[in-house]
């Protein structure tokens, strides 16, 4: 896939801003709030936008909400602890998939394909960073032993790895229709027909 051109990389940065201010708040989600798009707006920044300053701009944004929800909102600080340092970690595993996968995706069905098995790869690896470091050393555990790390480990990475694969999966989706009803420079189309 071609790098974006300066006015569509401002849109799509914008737009996973917005989705992380929108989703970030509510980590589960519920009726009211969707999961929390964060790991798949990182891979998928890697996937689009590519640039390592945008990738240090989404690291600072998620902190920001963090701090704001923590500080502001009434959220619970449970998961603040030395741990939430390797979150930068994690989401780097994230953005670096899909920014190794971009020249290999040219919209076919099996690079979409490619593009999928990397968002449930890197997510997979990425909650591993981070559910790792806060049960290891987050001190939340009195006796934390590889057991109830696994047992924890597979009750709650399927949910994460579900909520970011299916955000990939979304975007797939909306930039194959794009790609298939849009009219392309050159093709005769206009926009305003």
């Amino acid at each position: 896939m071609k790098p974006l051109s300066r006015p569509l990389f401002a849109a799509v940065a914008a737009l996973f801003a917005l989705l992380m201010l929108g989703t970030r708040f509510s980590h589960f989600g519920d009726a009211l709030h969707l999961p929390d798009a964060s790991m798949a707006l990182f891979f998928l920044g890697g996937l689009y936008l590519r640039k390592h300053l945008a990738f240090l701009g989404f690291v600072v944004l998620s902190v920001l909400i963090d701090w704001y929800s923590v500080s502001y909102a009434g959220v619970s600080d449970f998961c603040i602890t030395v741990a939430y340092s390797f979150l930068p970690l994690a989401y780097a595993v994230l953005w670096y998939a899909g920014r190794l996968l971009a020249p290999r995706f040219d919209g076919s069905l099996a690079s979409h394909a490619l593009v999928f098995a990397g968002i449930v790869v890197s997510a997979t690896v990425s909650y591993a960073i981070s559910n790792g470091a806060f049960y290891w050393l987050g001190g939340r555990y009195t006796e934390p032993n590889m057991a109830q790390y696994v047992q924890r480990f597979a009750q709650w990475a399927p949910l994460f790895v579900r909520a970011a694969a299916g955000y990939v999966l979304a975007a797939q989706l909306v930039q194959a229709l794009v790609f298939r009803f849009a009219p392309r420079a050159g093709d005769g189309k206009t926009a305003s027909a």
